[in-house]
């Protein structure tokens, strides 16, 4: 994906940011968590390197959690209105994409743990899908 900024923020506009540097890729993620974080079938989210998000207003809360690979992961989110904004791992960060400003250019590059996934979901076979991670 090109580097440009993208804006967003929570539902009830306490937390403002900007991805400022690039995206690394589009991940849709079926994971018992994402599917619980989400209140869907799964999540999306804009993998990118720690630096490249700037949060521009609010304060973030924080917990930790184990996920389906074993790897920790530190998950931020409104205080105010509980929306998730990102998790983040030992090496990168995954800013939920539902939370963008503008999400109509949004192409995934990859389904992950499908073995999660919901029965009734027919993933396309354009997009490569992986059992986990």
């Amino acid at each position: 994906m090109a580097e440009h900024i993208l804006t967003g923020g929570c539902q009830c506009g306490h937390i403002r940011y900007a991805v400022t540097g690039e995206v690394l890729r589009l991940n849709i993620c079926h994971c018992r968590d994402c599917q619980r974080q989400s209140g869907s079938a799964f999540s999306m989210s804009l993998v990118i390197k720690p630096n490249a998000l700037r949060l521009d207003r609010g304060e973030l809360k924080y917990f930790t959690v184990t996920a389906d690979s074993g790897r920790e992961k530190t998950c931020a989110f409104c205080p105010a209105c509980g929306v998730r904004i990102y998790n983040r791992t030992s090496a990168l960060m995954s800013v939920k994409a539902g939370t963008l400003d503008d999400t109509s250019g949004l192409v995934p590059d990859a389904h992950y743990w499908t073995k999660r996934q919901q029965g009734w979901l027919v993933l396309p076979k354009t997009i490569p899908s992986h059992a986990e991670t």
